[in-house]
């Protein structure tokens, strides 16, 4: 489950994860707000302007992974552009100590791919890689090299948010490239809107991420979130991410 950190109040955040959880949530995905985040559409988009707009973003972040790890195994979802300007190392670390599992850089620079996987191994951290479904197969050994814990598959080639129908061949196509590629498990996202699509998903990969659904009900009313997360968990079972993780330990 995808959750953007500084949404609402420490309080609050810690309340609407506890329900996330016990509605059956197996994973928990922490965003960290960044002023461009140009791969999400604008329900995330908006969620990360109003983190932004309250201020502290990273302190706010590092206290949600703390509740999270406590519920659900977590990782961080992020952008280049913060871990560039506050230090790979510094970052990572900060995480690690916060109790992530893991750090996925969504848009990942190749030429510092090195030194952030470096960074993340020294803090234990676990480096998932988002890869793009044109990625020619002759580019997928240096996609992926590197990478720990999974491999992103996006179930759209559109941004998050995506409510249109799903090209469920072409994704089963990407993924077994994918696993031909690693021996890392496969998880997808993006564009999964509907627990409907949600189920059509599942026998494809190793785990689904649900994000724009839960973050619009998170931004507009939270009551809902919790059986809407509900809703989602029962058309994946029994796919869920225990046996994933099982194979996506903290290292160190």
């Amino acid at each position: 489950m995808f959750v953007p950190a500084g949404l609402h109040t420490a309080t609050a955040e810690r309340r609407h994860l506890d329900r996330l959880a016990h509605a059956g949530a197996d994973l928990f995905e922490i965003g960290l707000a960044h002023r461009i985040p140009f791969l999400d559409g604008p329900v995330i988009q908006a969620a990360y302007r109003r983190a932004l707009r309250s201020g502290n973003v990273l302190d706010r972040t590092v206290r949600a992974v703390e509740h999270a790890a406590s519920l659900r195994p977590t990782v961080v979802m992020t952008y280049w552009e913060p871990v560039s300007r506050l230090g790979p190392e510094h970052l990572a670390r900060l995480f690690a100590d916060a109790g992530a599992a893991g750090v996925m850089v969504v848009d990942l620079p190749a030429h510092m791919a090195a030194r952030w996987h470096d960074a993340a191994r020294d803090a234990g951290l676990r480096t998932p890689r988002l890869v793009s479904r044109h990625t020619p197969d002759t580019d997928l050994p240096n996609a992926v090299a590197g990478a720990s814990g999974w491999l992103y598959a996006p179930a759209s080639t559109g941004p998050t948010g995506y409510q249109g129908p799903l090209d469920i061949p072409a994704l089963a196509d990407f993924t077994q490239r994918l696993r031909e590629a690693s021996p890392l498990p496969v998880v997808s996202g993006v564009g999964i809107s509907t627990p409907d699509l949600a189920a059509r998903v599942a026998p494809l990969v190793d785990a689904v991420v649900i994000g724009t659904p839960v973050v619009r009900a998170l931004a507009t009313d939270p009551g809902q979130a919790p059986a809407l997360a509900a809703s989602f968990a029962q058309a994946l079972r029994p796919t869920t991410f225990t046996e994933t993780h099982a194979r996506f330990p903290r290292t160190g």
